[in-house]
């Protein structure tokens, strides 16, 4: 099982209906997410810059870099799209970030 975290940038305005959107996670998107192998998936906001950062765990045989070519991750980038910075084909315009420390 490997942990991974990375940023992205809600637009100003924004944080209440981010948050109703992923209450309501659309079942779809959960079963694509599982069948990739992704579990523990969280995302924080930081209140002052708007930056969200999630972070996951994934299976050593993961399939996430398939899901962009699913229908429903397509639908649920372009669901996202009003309200988050994306690339032109909805995917959010996310960084990677490096792992420095862990405790456990």
């Amino acid at each position: 099982m490997e942990k991974i975290a990375f940023v992205m940038q809600l637009k100003p305005g924004f944080e209440a209906e981010y948050k109703k959107r992923h209450d309501e996670l659309w079942p779809d998107i959960a079963a694509e997410l599982k069948k990739a192998g992704v579990s523990d998936y969280s995302i924080f906001l930081h209140p002052q810059t708007l930056q969200l950062f999630a972070v996951l765990k994934r299976t050593d045989n993961h399939t996430m870099d398939g899901l962009p070519a699913t229908a429903a991750v397509k639908r649920w980038w372009a669901f996202m799209a009003d309200i988050m910075e994306t690339h032109p084909d909805n995917s959010p315009v996310e960084a990677a970030l490096l792992p420095v420390f862990h405790f456990e």
